[in-house]
Parts: structure tokens; C-alpha cells; sequence
């Protein structure tokens, strides 16, 4: 199998994205990578972080290469959850990411760094782009989304078993105070 196909194959799993770490975590030298760019097999979006052109897109694309700008601990933060899992109106100007490491390199204008620990209780995955749980981006859309949005994205949820009875009582409570 050749290096073109073999980041294909990746691509495929992670929405378009391949980065130079996970490229040579399946034995793809970080110099191939570069090699295939400059043929027009990838597109680079930014430090380390490539597109595969023939990947098929899908509506969740742009938030994978959000979180694999911001680097490899970085999850999707509050209300960029709720846009991922189209629940509720969110109008998302910019993509929200967080993490506790500090960014140095340049991000797309579209892409909004929060400098936030995320435990590991409040971590989830939403097909397999690395996210703060429903509950918690619930929890912390407070301040952005107005009450009656996060009260349907809550009934939205649990409709499609996103959340537990229990998460979501707990949501409802905390937005009548």
C-alpha cells in the first residue's frame, strides 16, 4: 500500500484531516506527507495539520480540523457541542476549542482557543472528534445561548438519547437560576 493510500484510508476515519503526528503514528514519514502536499494530494490548513483532497466531506469537517489546529489535547467547548450535534439554533461565528496548553502558532479567525482544563469525566467524542461531554457543553452555553434555545437543544437531546433523565433535570434546574 502506498503512502497516498494509507492516509487516504486515514482520512476517511478522521473527516479529511490528517496530521503529521497521527501520519507518522501509522508509519507515514512526516517527509511524505510534505511530499504529497506539495503534489496537491493534501492541503495544508495549518502547523502540522493537512487536508485529504479526496476525502469525502461531510458537516462535521470543519469542526475536526478546528480541534487538530489547536493541538492533540484540544476538545470542542460548549456551544460548538451543540452546533456539532445540530441541536438547537446555534449560531456559531467562530469554533470554540478547548485547552490547557498555550498556542503559539497562528489559527484560522474561524477557530475561538479557551484556555480550560477539561477533566476526563467531562470529555466524550463526537464521532470521533474529541469534545467536552453534552452535559457539561450544556452546562457551560449558559452565558452565549439564550435560555429557550438551551431548553429545546435539552429536549432536542433527549429525544435522541444524547443525555441521561437525570443530565438533563440537572441542566433544566440549573437554567431556572
Amino acid at each position: 500500500m502506498t503512502y497516498r493510500e494509507t492516509l487516504r484510508e486515514l482520512a476517511h476515519d478522521t473527516h479529511g484531516v490528517v496530521t503529521l503526528s497521527d501520519a507518522v503514528s501509522i508509519g507515514v514519514p512526516a517527509v511524505e506527507v510534505r511530499k504529497l502536499a506539495n503534489r496537491g494530494a493534501l492541503e495544508r490548513r495549518g502547523k502540522g495539520v493537512y487536508r485529504m483532497v479526496e476525502a469525502p466531506h461531510s458537516p462535521l469537517d470543519e469542526f475536526a480540523e478546528a480541534v487538530a489546529l489547536v493541538g492533540p489535547d484540544a476538545v470542542l467547548a460548549d456551544e460548538a457541542v451543540l452546533a456539532a450535534l445540530d441541536l438547537g439554533q446555534v449560531n456559531l461565528r467562530r469554533i470554540k476549542v478547548a485547552t490547557d496548553r498555550r498556542i503559539r502558532h497562528a489559527l484560522p479567525a474561524t477557530v475561538e482557543v479557551v484556555h480550560r482544563h477539561i477533566d476526563d469525566r467531562e470529555r466524550d467524542d463526537i464521532d470521533g472528534i474529541p469534545s467536552m461531554s453534552l452535559f457539561s457543553a450544556l452546562l457551560g452555553a449558559r452565558s452565549t445561548i439564550l435560555p429557550e434555545r438551551l431548553v429545546e437543544a435539552v429536549r432536542k437531546a433527549k429525544a435522541r438519547d444524547l443525555i441521561s433523565e437525570r443530565e438533563a433535570d440537572q441542566v433544566l434546574a440549573a437554567l431556572q437560576r
